[in-house]
């Protein structure tokens, strides 16, 4: 032993206490710094599950939910059946009346020609009041129509257009220009923008060259 090392271990010796190998010290404070508390899974398997009372609670609170959930769907179909079902009589109701006030407007024009029919069957009518009754049971018929928004369709001498006329003939004629309406047959009728009954119309032709010769001599 060296004389350095007899020294340290007098000091040692007077001081009553022995110093421990390093490696020693090293391990316990290792030990030292581990933590005392238990981990989560062993926290988990401590933990106590819910009870029977608690999950009889929670199943009751859920079925309650449900069934006022069942309840206001129900509620809801059977308002929109209801409501189906008058909208169904509505729409049957305004197929069946629609025309109510266009007939009944038709009847004024009705009666109106039954006096006019009884006053001619009498051989003291003149043929002059017959004929006013007509005018006036005609004019009537025709605002009845346009209070309505039917419109009669009379093309005369108006440019020919399919959509509107339909042409039973052509008609070679020097006064009225090729393509336009010569004569009708029968006027047509339209409601607002639809066609009712298109307008039959004679549509007029040129004039041939041979034939302007023949009509000037």
């Amino acid at each position: 032993m060296s004389n350095d090392e007899s020294v340290k271990a007098e000091q040692t010796k007077a001081n009553g206490k022995t110093t421990p190998p390093t490696d020693q010290v090293s391990d316990a404070n290792t030990q030292d710094d581990s933590p005392d508390t238990p981990t989560d899974s062993t926290t988990d398997m401590t933990a106590e599950p819910p009870s029977i009372e608690d999950l009889t609670r929670q199943l009751a609170e859920a079925t309650e939910k449900a069934d006022k959930h069942w309840e206001s769907l129900l509620r809801k179909q059977a308002e929109c059946d209801n409501l189906q079902k008058r909208m169904a009589r509505d729409l049957e109701k305004a197929r069946k009346y629609a025309l109510e006030k266009f007939a009944t407007d038709l009847l004024v024009v009705k009666d109106s020609m039954e006096l006019g029919i009884e006053a001619a069957a009498q051989s003291e009518t003149k043929l002059e009041t017959v004929h006013e009754g007509m005018e006036l049971t005609l004019k009537m018929l025709t605002d009845t129509l346009s209070k309505f928004d039917i419109v009669e369709i009379n093309p005369l001498n108006d440019k020919f257009n399919p959509q509107w006329h339909e042409a039973m003939a052509m008609q070679p004629s020097p006064d009225v220009e090729e393509g336009s309406v010569l004569h009708i047959h029968q006027k047509g009728y339209q409601l607002n923008d639809r066609l009712l009954r298109p307008a039959r119309v004679v549509v007029a032709q040129a004039v041939k060259a041979e034939e302007q010769i023949e009509n000037q001599a």
